[in-house]
């Protein structure tokens, strides 16, 4: 059973995910919270998947998603927002979000955007993606971050520049004729030799070193 907390501050949208995503049967939406009471909730809860509005009144959403992160075991943090070009995307996924949400997402898919998050998996829309993709497409290379794929082995490189063009670890094994499970080895070990913390990030650091280039 997938553990998930839906913070948003319209109670009719907290109200919506929850009959949702209680409806696919393995997720249970634990609690459905304002902003405010999104840490204490997180910390007394413990659940594994948390889906974070990125606007909100009473408190910004990118405080509680850095506050969460800081937590001794933080779980996946999704972005929910209204704006598929959200300017707070690329602070967000800095910050250690595991992907966005879109609030008019399809109902039938939400549950699987959840179940992709709760395995590991990162979740952009493709027009999300693109945005992220453009803040950085006329970049520089950025010297520290090509100095730190340095360290990565030549297959790790070859897997990051794969996770970073949006495949997942199935897709890669396929195209480097690996199993899942050596692909899902080779990317802990970048994250742990970048000293990031998900796919996310690992990608943001392959387009400033140059690798998509």
């Amino acid at each position: 059973m997938i553990r998930v907390v839906v913070v948003d501050d319209e109670a009719l949208v907290r109200t919506g995910f929850r009959h949702i995503l209680d409806a696919a049967g393995d997720i249970q939406t634990v609690a459905a919270v304002s902003g405010a009471e999104a840490l204490q909730t997180v910390r007394e809860l413990s659940p594994d998947v948390v889906l974070l509005d990125i606007r909100m009144p009473d408190v910004d959403g990118l405080t509680v998603l850095k506050a969460i992160r800081r937590l001794p075991a933080p779980p996946v943090v999704a972005m929910l927002t209204t704006f598929d070009a959200d300017e707070y995307v690329t602070t967000a996924l800095r910050s250690g979000a595991a992907g966005f949400v879109l609030k008019d997402t399809d109902p039938e898919r939400l549950g699987h955007l959840v179940k992709a998050l709760a395995s590991g998996e990162t979740v952009l829309s493709s027009k999300v993606t693109r945005t992220v993709i453009d803040g950085f497409l006329h970049t520089a290379v950025d010297g520290p971050a090509a100095q730190a794929v340095q360290t990565l082995t030549s297959r790790e490189r070859q897997v990051l520049v794969l996770l970073a063009e949006g495949l997942s670890n199935r897709e890669i094994g396929g195209r480097l004729f690996l199993s899942s499970g050596t692909v899902k080895d080779h990317v802990s070990a970048i994250l742990a030799k970048l000293g990031l913390e998900n796919r996310i990030q690992a990608a943001l650091l392959a387009e400033r070193a140059g690798l998509l280039r």
